[in-house]
């Protein structure tokens, strides 16, 4: 099997853009699974160390042929308005990015009615301006365009984590699994969601990113993240840890702690998630929001 150009060049724009939002713009990136149609990743604010739950989809457009249609100070995005539609409905502002293998930069900009041209024949266009580079400069505007009042913000947390809670509602079983760099004070480390397929493998993961929480604790923190699940130790691998050469003290762990560590180095976690009073109403809302007045299942 050979890898198609189009999808090497597709991955290294989403390799880009995944540096010029951690380390031009100091955020964090979440490359988002397939399933999210016309969405490719989220980036969130990070404010001073403190993830304040702001999030940006991304629409991650990577070639030369992007870059054919020249506009006024910049070039031309047409999306089909198949796109447009999930774009403008989406739970969070959308931008698109295109990465310029040329130049290796990426361009940014926000999809809403005030960028949106329709066409003549009915289509749509927009332009991204030359000057609008993915990097520190793009921090006011894309800050700015991520704000909300905290009531909007702890709704899109729920609406985005909506697949994950009917996977539970389904029967899967979701795991997290957790590698803390214990020796960082940037509190350092990467969270991955999955799922146990109870096959004696390791979880299928859906999504990962990773995270900056300064001094925080992780076992504090991790379960605000999943407001909507309660969060426990997946009891086949910790049943399974042998904690005989844990370099650190264990006097001061609580309910949540790691299995392992690496040469002193990294914890590592597995945490099993299952739904909770919020999850479950607010699926019940959602469902009454989607469908209207009927038999509610959740």
């Amino acid at each position: 099997m050979r890898r198609k150009p189009s999808a090497k060049v597709a991955s290294i724009g989403v390799t880009q853009t995944q540096l010029a939002v951690e380390a031009g713009l100091g955020w964090l990136f979440r490359e988002q699974p397939t399933e999210d149609f016309g969405i490719d990743a989220h980036a969130e604010v990070v404010d001073a160390e403190l993830v304040m739950g702001r999030l940006l989809a991304l629409q991650i457009k990577s070639g030369s042929s992007w870059f054919r249609e020249k506009g006024p100070g910049g070039w031309w995005f047409r999306p089909d308005v198949e796109h447009v539609e999930y774009w403008t409905n989406h739970s969070l502002p959308v931008a698109i990015v295109l990465y310029d293998p040329e130049r290796e930069r990426c361009y940014w900009q926000l999809v809403d009615r005030g960028t949106l041209i329709e066409t003549c024949r009915g289509g749509w266009k927009l332009l991204v301006p030359e000057t609008q580079v993915l990097d520190e400069s793009a921090r006011a505007a894309l800050t700015q365009a991520a704000e909300g009042d905290p009531y909007t913000l702890r709704i899109r947390e729920l609406q985005l984590a909506r697949p994950w809670m009917r996977m539970l509602v389904e029967g899967m079983r979701l795991v997290i699994d957790i590698e803390e760099w214990v020796n960082k004070t940037s509190g350092r480390g990467t969270i991955a969601l999955g799922v146990d397929n109870e096959d004696g493998n390791d979880p299928e993961q859906l999504v990962s990113w990773n995270v900056f929480l300064g001094l925080s604790n992780y076992a504090e923190v991790v379960p605000k993240l999943f407001a909507w699940a309660n969060v426990s130790l997946h009891d086949e691998t910790y049943d399974n840890a042998d904690y005989s050469d844990y370099p650190y003290s264990r006097d001061d762990w609580g309910v949540l702690h790691p299995y392992m560590n690496s040469s002193g180095e990294v914890d590592f976690y597995r945490l099993e998630l299952t739904l909770n009073d919020l999850g479950r109403a607010f699926l019940l809302v959602d469902q009454f929001a989607s469908e209207g007045p009927r038999q509610l299942t959740a």
